[in-house]
């Protein structure tokens, strides 16, 4: 067997000999035109060689030497396409230089020489591409573990903060400017979650650049971090609002598909990125309870929910003051809370209560009517009006009727 080729840059060493110093040069070409280290070369010429002068087919143990130097290759960087550009130039430069080492006229030998290189180069090429993909496997399930753990420790704002710095340096996080938090999360099955979070980083990185954007999966919701102003800074004219980008792309999923997306207020440094996402969360939460209908809400917009369910006791006490005698309708209490919510949302007209409900007009005013017979509260009355529509949002924020009221005690 030839002796494994040596590259005549290599300081240090002895040199080659006339049987090394061409294959050598082979490599040293193929690397410097493929723009890859030559040692990834291995010794693959040398096999080459000896296939072409004897059609000997590599060993066992010479392709999984291929194969580690394609995991080789992925630690370092280079592509597969790389590698492999690398392997087949080196290829036709070795065998454009074998008529003057085999030193044959005879077709058949020429013919049989070529079948052994091609044979090897199939081999070689299979296991290098099959090391590199391993690699590029081992370090993507490295990365997302990695992943997934800076994100909770970003999102329980309880970690070392010198420490959380140096871990998410790799990921192009700055942690002493602001962020902004925002949540995807499935109404209904959650089956779509990780292709969701697949589309979501391709779109987020392409609107707001792939420094300080993070994107991950956490308890069944996408999670979204990008930069953003302090919030106490008035938001950059043009500049996307991250929800709206979120659930455009999300609903390209499907019509079967159905998402609701909050995003929280941009805080500065590594503790506001949890406070973000504390508010995205409440904000999932209150739209979820409120059954706002809208599939994109933004923590700043329910600022005045967080206010009136700050003081449960307080709220507690006002819907058992004020709605509780709805308990006594017939149908019991939810139809007409649905029907007070929708009428002071459609601006108190009762057409538009009827079309968002489904219903007719006159059941619209038969239950408003029956509201006002129960409580003694007129929806219709501006002077009535405000603590009637308190109750009601504080009966949504303590999900009443379905649970009990808390009590003070």
């Amino acid at each position: 067997m030839t002796s494994r080729p040596t590259s005549a840059r290599h300081r240090g060493r002895a040199e080659p000999n006339p049987e090394q110093a061409w294959l050598a040069a082979v490599a040293d070409a193929a690397a410097a035109a493929a723009g890859t280290p030559v040692e990834l070369l291995g010794q693959y010429l040398t096999i080459l060689a000896d296939a072409a002068v004897s059609g000997r087919r590599p060993q066992k143990r010479e392709l999984e030497a291929v194969r580690e130097l394609g995991r080789r290759a992925a630690e370092q960087g280079v592509s597969a396409g790389q590698a492999v550009d690398l392997y087949l130039s080196a290829a036709w430069r070795l065998w454009r230089e074998l008529p003057m080492v085999v030193r044959t006229r005879d077709r058949h030998k020429v013919r049989a020489a070529a079948d052994a290189v091609l044979r090897v180069i199939d081999d070689a090429v299979e296991v290098l591409v099959d090391g590199h993909q391993l690699a590029r496997r081992d370090m993507v399930r490295r990365e997302e573990a990695l992943r997934r753990e800076v994100i909770d420790d970003l999102l329980r704002g309880d970690a070392d903060v010198s420490r959380m710095v140096e871990r998410a340096e790799p990921f192009g996080l700055d942690l002493g400017r602001a962020h902004q938090v925002a949540l995807a999360a499935p109404v209904g099955s959650a089956a779509l979650l990780d292709r969701a979070a697949i589309v979501v980083e391709r779109v987020i990185v392409d609107r707001f650049g792939d420094r300080d954007v993070l994107v991950a999966t956490k308890d069944g919701r996408v999670v979204v971090l990008v930069p953003g102003e302090p919030s106490a800074t008035p938001s950059p004219r043009g500049r996307p609002d991250v929800e709206a980008v979120m659930q455009a792309e999300l609903r390209r999923l499907g019509k079967r598909s159905q998402w609701r997306v909050a995003a929280g207020r941009p805080h500065l440094g590594a503790y506001g990125i949890a406070r973000s996402y504390e508010e995205a969360r409440e904000a999932l939460t209150l739209a979820e309870r409120l059954r706002l209908d809208t599939d994109a809400v933004h923590g700043r917009d329910l600022l005045v929910y967080r206010v009136i369910g700050r003081d449960q006791a307080a709220i507690a006490d006002l819907v058992q003051t004020v709605l509780t005698p709805l308990t006594q309708s017939r149908g019991g209490a939810e139809p007409l809370l649905q029907t007070l919510q929708a009428y002071f949302a459609a601006g108190e007209v009762a057409t538009e209560t009827a079309r968002r409900l489904h219903l007719s007009v006159r059941t619209v005013t038969y239950r408003l009517a029956k509201v006002k017979a129960l409580t003694g509260h007129d929806a219709t009355d501006p002077a009535q009006r405000f603590a009637l529509h308190v109750a009601v949002l504080g009966a949504r924020l303590l999900d009443w009727p379905t649970r009990e009221l808390p009590t003070s005690g």
